[in-house]
């Protein structure tokens, strides 16, 4: 892999203020052979006749991708070897402070503003126009829907005028998949801890889009508990509240706050912040810290009890990790006893604390941990545009859309979208996870395509 590569972000970030305007959708009439999933395989012969697309060596493939899941516009090219011609951020950091987190319309707006800058520059960088691609990636799930919504209208737009297949990705395995654009090494079956702001999320990878779900978020996710401590604190928000957090604590004592570890009556790998969450609100009102006051204008005694509640808030958010990891390193060692890696990515993976934790828990399962660099952990296109890569290699992509798409069209996005299927002793008492209206799981999905053709 070329480790040369560009990381540009750039700061486009529209002014608030701004109307913002809902567009409703008719549902579209398919005809039921174009009801095909996303994601269902096609036969490479059945796809160059109907869409007459030459398609290039996997050793010579050239994929963008595009990320709008959340709050950062994303876009970059890959090449099937590894290398990655180009990578452009731009970040809602700005937004992310006024509104003192994700406000969905508002970020809708922000990717709107700047996607086609970001997607442009993507390609100027890798020095390459889209007559070069072999295909585009893009995000469809799981996000918010206004901002997946964005990054489906530019990818579509793309493929459709210059008759490129489209394939759709999943934003959890992307984040797991990105692991082995940096270890070549890295072989299925392994092990994927996935940790950001929206998710928590252990699984079993046995192979490109087959994964088992051993535990995930019933309530918060990690990051999430993050940023609200850090918001709390009184912390500067503009580069997230995870590194907030992480240098904050660095002063404070860690066992200074006896924080109880959740869940620690549920015997599985799910996880829950929810919880923590109030403790340490809890911890802060009793304290009487004003977070009006930024840390930097705090009294000496005030910063050094903002340190404290930081480090023993750490402490705790990430021994529930621990324990979890342990338990699904067993589980999965029950299943697959072959497992030699544990990849950590998502967003908070560029802790090097949670990093250095969870270095210990594999060495004393004699695994190695596999995490990208932090470029790569937080939301970005590389990890898109590789994913993409590896389904397209095993045929899974959509023909090119139109060049011109009809007003009405139903885009296929997933807001809410499992990756692999829940592990039967995963099962908990304390989800309490909403059922309605979550899309099939991905590897449901691939497994169902397979069967269609045998």
């Amino acid at each position: 892999m070329a480790l040369s590569s560009t990381l540009s972000r750039l700061n486009l970030i529209p002014r608030p203020w701004l109307p913002y305007k809902v567009t409703t959708l008719r549902a579209l009439k398919l005809k039921p052979q174009l009801l095909r999933p996303m994601w269902a395989p096609l036969t490479l012969s059945s796809f160059s006749v109907s869409a007459q697309i030459h398609r290039p060596q996997d050793d010579n493939l050239v994929v963008l991708g595009i990320e709008t899941s959340c709050d950062d516009t994303a876009a970059a090219v890959v090449r099937s070897s590894g290398e990655i011609l180009s990578q452009v951020v731009s970040s809602q950091a700005d937004l992310l402070v006024r509104y003192g987190g994700v406000a969905p319309k508002m970020a809708e707006e922000a990717h709107s503003q700047v996607i086609d800058q970001v997607v442009q520059e993507a390609l100027n960088q890798a020095n390459v126009s889209e007559t070069d691609l072999s295909a585009v990636a893009v995000t469809i799930g799981p996000g918010l829907s206004l901002c997946l919504r964005v990054g489906m209208q530019k990818a579509r737009k793309t493929a459709g005028s210059f008759n490129l297949p489209i394939i759709g990705v999943h934003h959890m395995e992307a984040h797991a998949l990105v692991a082995r654009l940096v270890e070549r090494e890295l072989q299925f079956p392994f092990m994927a801890l996935l940790i950001s702001g929206g998710h928590n999320l252990l699984i079993l990878a046995q192979g490109l889009g087959q994964y088992i779900q051993l535990g995930t978020s019933i309530d918060d996710a990690i990051g999430e508990a993050y940023d609200k401590t850090a918001k709390w604190l009184g912390l500067d928000m503009r580069r997230s509240g995870g590194p907030a957090i992480e240098e904050l604590a660095q002063e404070g004592d860690a066992e200074s706050i006896k924080f109880s570890i959740p869940m620690k009556q549920h015997k599985d790998c799910n996880f829950s912040y929810a919880g923590l969450k109030t403790q340490v609100r809890l911890a802060i009102e009793s304290r009487n810290i004003n977070a009006e006051i930024p840390i930097s204008c705090a009294s000496s005694q005030d910063r050094r009890s903002r340190a404290d509640i930081a480090a023993s808030f750490q402490r705790v958010a990430v021994l529930h990790l621990e324990e979890r990891c342990q338990r699904a390193i067993e589980w999965a060692l029950k299943i697959e006893p072959s497992i030699k890696h544990l990849v950590v990515s998502g967003g908070v993976a560029s802790n090097q604390y949670v990093r250095a934790r969870l270095d210990q828990v594999v060495k004393k399962n004699s695994l190695q941990l596999v995490c990208p660099p932090p470029s790569l952990c937080t939301d970005n296109g590389v990890m898109v545009a590789w994913t993409g890569i590896e389904h397209f290699r095993m045929g899974r992509f959509d023909p090119p859309p139109p060049a011109v798409e009809s007003e009405d069209f139903v885009y296929d996005l997933r807001p809410r979208w499992p990756l692999g299927e829940e592990y039967a002793e995963g099962r908990s008492e304390a989800r309490s996870l909403r059922k309605a209206r979550i899309h099939p799981s991905l590897t449901s999905i691939i497994q169902a395509s397979l069967q269609q053709q045998h």
